[in-house]
C-alpha cells in the first residue's frame, strides 16, 4: 500500500494536476484530474469503477512496518492530496476498507454512480445490465421497475416465489425480504448510490450468496460535496426528477441527502408507476473514527405485473391479462454504523439497523369456483359438487347470472420488521515477516413477519377485468378441488453467522486467502386462524472459502478459488412444500413437509490485465467458473390450476460458464466489450407439473439429467461507447444481445424456445455551462418486439375474447419488452 508499488498495486505517479493510478489487478487504470473546486459531481474512478482511496503512508524501508496506513476518500475537499492511490474491494459485508484488488481470489464486477447516471435511469438494474458482464434482466412482472436480476443462473427478484440465489445488501445491511428473501429494487434510492459491487465466490456475505452478492454503498457528506438537480421526462408518460446535496462542516461532520420521484404510465394497459423515494446520512469523523446515521424510506405504487398470453400481444403490444394487478411497496429504515481504529493494525467497526416493510398486492385471476351442477343457486368447486363456503363456514349463494364467467381478485399483505446487529474486525499485522490481512466478524438479524390473504368471487368481462362482487371464500375445498380461503400467519426468522477470512502474502506477487462463515437459521411459522401452517425449522450450516492469486507480471493477475454457500427455506416455501395440497403461491398457504436448505459449491478461475496504448489504457479480464447446487428447490405449477403450485427440493443442478471483457479508456473515449456463456442444467431426473403443450394426459413433464435450466439464456454480448466529440459534447450508445431461452415450464425442453433479442440504446449529452447540461436518450432504437420472459399458462382457464371467444390455443404467456422510447433532461449542478 505503499505509494510506489511496493504492495503490487502498480507504479503511482503525482503531479500538481494530473494523478495516475495504474491497477495491475486487472484493472482498467484511469487518470484521474485534480483540478481546483466543481460543482457537485461524483468521484472520478478506475474504468472497473471502484471508489478510489487515498493513502497515506512512510515511504518503505528495508524492512516493512507493521503500522496500518491512513486511508481517506477520494472525493474529502480542504485536505492536502495524498501521494498514492489504491483501488480495494469488498470482502465481508461491513462498510469498511476492503482488500487490495490484486489479492482478491475472484472475479472484480463494479459499477459506479457516473455509470449509474449515464443510464439516465432511477433503476440501479439498468447499470448493471449494461456494464456487468454476467448480468441479464427479465421484467417478469411486466414492470420495469421490478425486474429479475440474473447473474450467472442466480436470480435476485422482487417476485415473491422465486427462488433467490443472491444477496443484497446496501450499507452493510442485508436488504432480501424476510418472507420470501425477495429484493425490491424500487426501494433502493438510486442517485444515492456511490458504488455497486457483485462479490462472487465469497461465503463471508452469508445466505443466499450462492451466485454472489450485490454490495452497495451510499454517498455521504465526506464522498459528495455540493448540489445536482436533474430532471427528465419523455414517452409513455414519464416524468422523474431527483435532488441530492452534500456538504462537510469542517473537518468533522458530513451531511446528505437524496430525493427521488418518478411517475410513468408504461406502454401496457394500467402499467403506471410511480416511485418516491427519500435517503440521508449524518457522518461524524475525529480522528481515526467514524460514525455514520442514516434513514430512507420509500413509498411505491405499481400496474400490470404479470405475463401476458402471446395472442393477446399479438393484436396488441400493450395489452394485459386479468385485471386488477397491482402492488403497493412501502419501506422505513434506520441503520447506524461506526467505525475505529482500535490500534495501529487493528480496526473495529459495527452497525445496527432496523427495517420496517410493507407489501400489499392484488390480482385478478381466474377461479375454480363456478355454480353447482346440481343447484345453479349455490356456488361450487371445479367439479360441481364441492361446496365452496363463505367466511361463515356455510355454502355461498350464487349471485352471479347465468352465463357469467367468473374469477377472483386475489388479495395478499405483507407486513415485516426487521432489526440486526453486526461486528467486524481488520488487523494487518505481518505474520512470519509477510504482510497479512485477517478479518472477523459476526452478524445477528431477526424479522417478524404478519402475512394475511383472502380471496373474493367476482365475474371477468370481455377486457379481462375482475369485477368483485363483495362475496369472499372461507376455509374451503379439497385436495382435488384446491384449497382456498383466509391465511394469517405469523412468522419469526432468526439469522446468526460467523465468518472469518485471511489474506496471507506468501510473496510480493502471490497471496493465498482462506477461511469460512457459519450460518444458523431459525425459522418459526404461527398459523394465526388454526395450527395447520405451524412449524419450527432449524438450519446450519458451515461454508469454506479458499483461494489465491499471482501476479504474473505487472500488467497480468491470475485468480483461482473455491467457496460454498447455503440458503435456506424462506417461510413461503415452508408454508407451500406439499404436492398432495398445492397453494395458489403468495397468496394461499398450505400444512407442509420440511424442505432441505440449498447448498452452492463454487470454483472460479481466471486472468485479468491492463496495458497503456496509443489510444487510451487497455484492460481485460476472462474466467470460467462453474456452481454446483445441491438439493436446488424450485416453484413447481401444477397443471391446468392457475396460479397454483408448491415448492419442492429437485437434486443438484449446475451453472457453468465464462465471462469476458475488454475495456478501452481515454480522455475522449469509453469503451467497453463483454460475452458471457452460461449453461444452466438439471443434474438429476425429477417429474414435474407443467402446462406445456408436451405435458402428459395427468399435466406432467419428465425432466433428464443434461435438461437445461428455463429463463437463462446461454450467451449475452454488450458493447458500449462513449466519445467526446467536444469537451462539451459527448455521444455515446450501447447494445445488447441475448440469445434464446427456454421457456419456464419447459423444463423437459421439448417446446421451441423463446427467440433470442438485440437492442440498441443511443444518448447523448451537452454541457451548456458549468453548472448546466442537457441530455436526452433514445432506448431500443429500432423498435424491436421482444419478450425477455416467457411461461406456459392454462389455455382453458378463459376464452380469448380477442378471437370471439374461441379458446386460446397458443400456451405461451410472455413478458413484452418496452417498445421505442425518447427521454430528454436537464442537470444542474451547484
Amino acid at each position: 500500500m505503499v505509494p510506489d508499488g511496493a504492495m503490487g498495486m502498480g507504479k503511482l505517479g503525482h503531479a500538481r494536476n494530473l494523478l495516475m493510478a495504474s491497477v495491475s489487478s486487472g484493472l482498467l487504470s484511469v487518470p484521474v484530474f485534480a483540478t481546483d473546486a466543481r460543482a457537485a459531481q461524483d468521484e472520478e474512478t478506475n474504468v472497473q469503477n471502484l471508489p478510489a482511496v487515498e493513502v497515506v503512508a512512510p515511504q518503505p524501508t528495508a524492512r516493512r512496518a507493521p503500522s496500518r496506513p491512513v486511508a481517506r476518500t477520494a472525493a474529502n475537499s480542504g485536505k492536502p492530496r495524498s501521494s498514492g492511490r489504491i483501488y480495494v474491494y469488498p470482502t465481508a459485508p461491513g462498510t469498511g476498507r476492503g482488500l487490495e484488488v490484486d489479492k482478491v481470489p475472484s472475479a472484480i464486477n463494479a459499477v459506479d454512480a457516473n455509470q449509474i447516471k449515464r443510464t439516465g435511469s432511477l433503476n440501479v438494474t439498468d447499470a448493471l445490465r449494461d456494464n456487468i458482464a454476467g448480468v441479464s434482466i427479465s421484467e417478469v412482472t411486466g414492470n420495469p421497475f421490478q425486474p429479475n436480476v440474473e447473474f450467472r443462473g442466480f436470480i435476485a427478484s422482487p417476485v415473491t416465489g422465486t427462488p433467490q440465489g443472491l444477496a443484497v445488501y446496501q450499507n452493510g445491511v442485508r436488504i432480501n425480504e424476510a418472507f420470501s428473501d425477495a429484493v425490491n429494487w424500487d426501494l433502493i434510492p438510486t442517485a444515492a448510490i456511490r458504488s455497486v459491487t457483485l462479490v462472487t465466490n465469497n461465503p463471508a456475505f452469508g445466505l443466499n450468496a450462492l451466485g454472489g452478492a450485490i454490495n452497495l454503498q451510499m454517498k455521504d457528506g465526506f464522498t459528495y460535496q455540493g448540489a445536482e438537480l436533474d430532471v427528465m421526462g419523455g414517452s409513455f408518460g414519464r416524468m422523474q426528477g431527483s435532488a441530492q446535496w452534500g456538504k462537510q462542516v469542517d473537518q468533522n461532520w458530513g451531511i446528505y441527502a437524496a430525493l427521488e420521484g418518478l411517475h410513468d404510465d408504461g406502454f401496457r394497459n394500467f402499467s403506471q408507476s410511480d416511485v418516491r423515494r427519500f435517503y440521508s446520512d449524518v457522518g461524524y469523523k475525529a480522528g481515526d473514527s467514524e460514525f455514520h446515521v442514516n434513514m430512507g424510506a420509500a413509498k411505491n405504487d405499481f400496474g400490470a405485473n404479470a405475463t401476458v398470453p402471446a395472442e393477446l400481444l399479438n393484436n396488441y403490444w400493450g395489452a394485459t391479462y386479468t385485471t386488477p394487478q397491482t402492488s403497493s411497496n412501502r419501506v422505513g429504515y434506520l441503520n447506524l454504523t461506526a467505525k475505529a481504529d482500535a490500534t495501529p493494525t487493528w480496526t473495529l467497526e459495527g452497525t445496527a439497523h432496523v427495517r420496517r416493510y410493507e407489501q400489499k398486492i392484488v390480482d385478478g385471476n381466474p377461479t375454480n369456483v363456478g355454480e353447482c351442477t346440481a343447484d345453479a343457486t349455490l356456488l361450487c368447486f371445479g367439479d360441481g359438487a364441492t361446496p365452496a363456503n363463505g367466511m361463515n363456514g356455510v355454502q355461498l349463494d350464487n349471485p352471479f347470472a347465468p352465463g357469467t364467467i367468473l374469477g377472483e381478485i386475489d388479495r395478499s399483505s405483507i407486513r415485516s420488521t426487521s432489526f440486526g446487529v453486526s461486528g467486524q474486525a481488520t488487523n494487518s499485522d505481518q505474520l512470519f515477516g509477510h504482510d497479512n490481512r485477517f478479518v472477523m466478524g459476526t452478524s445477528y438479524d431477526a424479522s417478524t413477519t404478519r402475512y394475511d390473504a383472502m380471496a373474493e368471487i367476482g365475474s371477468i368481462g370481455e377486457n379481462y377485468i375482475v369485477s368483485g362482487s363483495g362475496v369472499f371464500l372461507g376455509p374451503t375445498g379439497t385436495i382435488a378441488t384446491g384449497l382456498a380461503g383466509p391465511v394469517s400467519l405469523r412468522t419469526v426468522n432468526q439469522y446468526n453467522g460467523f465468518y472469518a477470512t485471511d489474506t496471507f502474502n506468501v510473496t510480493d506477487a502471490f497471496a493465498l486467502t482462506g477461511g469460512g462463515r457459519f450460518n444458523v437459521a431459525r425459522i418459526s411459522l404461527e398459523d394465526q386462524l388454526g395450527t395447520a401452517l405451524n412449524g419450527d425449522s432449524t438450519y446450519t450450516r458451515f461454508n469454506p472459502v479458499i483461494g489465491g492469486t499471482y501476479k504474473i507480471t505487472s500488467e497480468l493477475t491470475a485468480y483461482a478459488g473455491y467457496s460454498e454457500a447455503n440458503r435456506v427455506p424462506t417461510p413461503l416455501e415452508l408454508g407451500c412444500a406439499d404436492p398432495n395440497n398445492p397453494c395458489l403461491i403468495a397468496a394461499f398457504l398450505v400444512s407442509d413437509p420440511p424442505l432441505k436448505q440449498v447448498v452452492s459449491k463454487t470454483v472460479e478461475a481466471g486472468l485479468r490485465g491492463t496495458r497503456e496504448l496509443t489510444i487510451g489504457t487497455l484492460g481485460w479480464k476472462i474466467g470460467g467458473f462453474r456452481a454446483t447446487n445441491y438439493d436446488d428447490i424450485l416453484a413447481v405449477p401444477v397443471p391446468d390450476r392457475t396460479g397454483f403450485g408448491y415448492f419442492t427440493n429437485v437434486g443438484r443442478t449446475r451453472r457453468q460458464g465464462l465471462e469476458a471483457e475488454v475495456n478501452v479508456k481515454s480522455a475522449a473515449l469509453q469503451f467497453q466489450a463483454s460475452y458471457t456463456f452460461i449453461d444452466a442444467r438439471f443434474l438429476d431426473p425429477l417429474t414435474l407439473g407443467s402446462n406445456s403443450p408436451f405435458a402428459d394426459a395427468d399435466g406432467h413433464i419428465q425432466v433428464l439429467p443434461g435438461n437445461q435450466i428455463p429463463a437463462i439464456p446461454r450467451h449475452r454480448i454488450k458493447i458500449g461507447v462513449d466519445y467526446a466529440v467536444t469537451d462539451e459534447w459527448k455521444v455515446g450508445g450501447n447494445a445488447l444481445f441475448v440469445s434464446s431461452q427456454y421457456l419456464v415450464g419447459d423444463e423437459s425442453n421439448q417446446s421451441a424456445k423463446l427467440p433470442s433479442y438485440t437492442v440498441f440504446n443511443l444518448h447523448t449529452s451537452y454541457q451548456v455551462t458549468r453548472n448546466v447540461q442537457l441530455y436526452g436518450k433514445v432506448d431500443n432504437v429500432f423498435d424491436n418486439r421482444y419478450a425477455t420472459y416467457g411461461q406456459f399458462f392454462d389455455t382453458g382457464a378463459l376464452p380469448n375474447f380477442t378471437n370471439g371467444g374461441n379458446p386460446f390455443t397458443d400456451p405461451r404467456s410472455l413478458s413484452p419488452a418496452r417498445p421505442r422510447a425518447f427521454y430528454a433532461g436537464a442537470r444542474v449542478t451547484f
